[in-house]
């Protein structure tokens, strides 16, 4: 299991939206924006929303039936004068049930992150 850092959960829990790309059943990529959860237990980020099974999104991570969907996420910000700082996720995606609603859950499969810190470790991209 991929675990974020305390580097990452520390930026993470500052972090109020981020870019979710999917893919549609034809092969195109889908990306928006989005709000987000992070489940630091089980080391695992929850998309929800209004009317999110009628959403793109929802449909592209659907289509992947019993198999999870092959997603990323980017949670990023620029501090001045210009220093970006970002975590990007390469993970798995299936739909769940959460207090009764249905997000979309995505396990991390590769974490990487820059700027977060002076030592900031990570790939660099």
């Amino acid at each position: 299991m991929t675990t974020f850092s305390d580097a990452e959960a520390d930026f993470l829990a500052e972090a109020k939206l981020a870019r979710f790309a999917t893919v549609d059943p034809d092969g195109y990529p889908h990306v928006v924006p989005v709000g987000f959860r992070i489940d630091h237990a089980n080391s695992v980020i929850d998309i929800g929303g209004r009317e999110l099974a009628s959403t793109q999104k929802f449909r592209n991570v659907a289509s992947a039936g019993g198999s999870a969907a092959k997603v990323g996420v980017v949670i990023d910000d620029v501090r001045p004068p210009w220093r970006p700082r970002c975590v990007m996720v390469r993970g798995l995606a299936r739909i769940v049930e959460w207090e009764g609603s249905p997000v979309i859950r995505i396990t991390p499969e590769k974490i990487v992150s820059w700027g977060l810190d002076d030592a900031s470790s990570g790939d660099v991209v």
